[in-house]
């Protein structure tokens, strides 16, 4: 759980660095960046409806985990984006891919056995990056170090857009 909570601060803290340098971004649009960080996670559907069941369901040999690639990515946020209007369908689509890319680098930082990380790029390539070592998705520190960003991040965000007296 702090391996997901850490990716929803993150996709804030990116989101209100970008608001803070584009006007036009509101708080809804900071919210776009957050889910779309969220986004690489769908695979975990897998914990409601198991490969087996769906592969039975399917009649076909199925797998949730392509989900969590570039790939699997790129079409689950396609596939989001025709929630929005035409109009704000390319808006969206590159906020939730910024969400996006963040939980995929933060991914590659994890620690893993082999010291590699899961095949990103798949299905462009089935190469696997050597992994950053830097922390264990169960780390509680990653999310304390995050909250701790989000909250200057915040501050900043916040006492910047205040009026001052001379105004």
């Amino acid at each position: 759980m702090p391996d997901l909570l850490t990716h929803v601060i993150v996709g804030y803290i990116v989101g209100t660095l970008l608001s803070m340098r584009y006007v036009w971004m509101k708080p809804a649009h900071v919210t776009l960046v957050m889910i779309g960080a969220l986004s690489p996670d769908f695979a975990k559907i897998q914990l409601v409806v198991p490969d087996g069941v769906a592969a039975s369901i399917l009649g076909v040999p199925f797998s949730w985990s392509p989900l969590h690639t570039v790939g699997g990515t790129v079409l689950v946020l396609c596939l989001g984006t025709l929630f929005f209007a035409p109009e704000y369908r390319m808006r969206a689509l590159v906020l939730l891919a910024i969400g996006a890319g963040s939980h995929h680098v933060l991914d590659v930082l994890l620690l893993t056995p082999t010291g590699y990380a899961y095949a990103v790029f798949w299905p462009l390539t089935e190469y696997r990056p050597p992994s950053g070592g830097l922390y264990v998705s169960t780390d509680r520190w990653p999310a304390v170090v995050a909250g701790i960003s989000a909250l200057f991040v915040w501050a900043i965000a916040h006492y910047r857009d205040e009026p001052t007296a001379t105004e």
